[in-house]
């Protein structure tokens, strides 16, 4: 595994890894510690695939007049059971999508694949383990474990998410205000994420708080 000479690790994490004392990603996110350096994901999952979901104009009054930024919305994943979402703000496009990278890479998860569907049975981690729910905003979004070879049966926005993080079939079901892409992608996101946390004891869980 090559590491980046140039990084300095600022956290217990990033040096755990540069020392080569954790040498995959579920490993670091297991340790508890917080994520708090892009280059430990870089470094434990070379090559992420990025997808930029939504690029928004928005615009605040000053005392110095109107200042307008760029908010862009990107989910990062190396399509094998890692994900991460983020959204990042800048003066111009490319520095927003840039930023938006960075924290999602803060924000990866281990997402809990199986063979969920009672209509397969195949072993393989083709699907969510279970069916899972995520909010924000006003939209819901269900996951629902599918048989393989169903596909992803949702909105493209859902799709992207699913795909990045290594789902190949499930069953999807939405509600509210989904053509606001943000909050469909972080309901998304969010359902992802609570089957990892479905999958942690309470106790480590509560430990993990503790440490963070």
């Amino acid at each position: 595994m090559s590491y980046n000479d140039s990084w300095q690790p600022q956290t217990r994490l990033g040096r755990r890894v540069q020392d080569g004392e954790i040498e995959s990603m579920s490993a670091a996110l297991n340790t508890g510690l917080p994520l708090k350096e892009p280059e430990v994901v870089d470094n434990l999952l070379p090559g992420l695939d990025d997808e930029v979901l939504d690029i928004n104009m928005v615009q605040r009054m000053t005392d110095s007049g109107r200042r307008v930024k760029f908010r862009c919305v990107v989910a990062v994943g190396n399509r094998d059971g890692f994900v991460g979402y983020a959204e990042g703000r800048d003066d111009q496009v490319g520095g927003a999508i840039q930023k938006a990278i960075e924290v999602a890479k803060l924000n990866i998860i281990d997402v809990s694949r199986g063979c969920g569907s009672w209509e397969c049975g195949c072993g393989r981690p083709h699907t969510v383990a279970l069916k899972t729910t995520g909010k924000a905003g006003s939209v819901e979004v269900d996951l629902i474990p599918a048989p393989r070879g169903l596909g992803l049966a949702g909105g493209e926005t859902v799709r992207h998410v699913l795909e990045l993080a290594g789902i190949e079939d499930v069953w999807t079901k939405s509600s509210g205000k989904t053509r606001t892409t943000v909050n469909f992608a972080k309901a998304t996101f969010n359902a992802l994420q609570n089957t990892v946390e479905a999958r942690i004891p309470e106790r480590t869980r509560e430990k993990r708080e503790v440490i963070e």
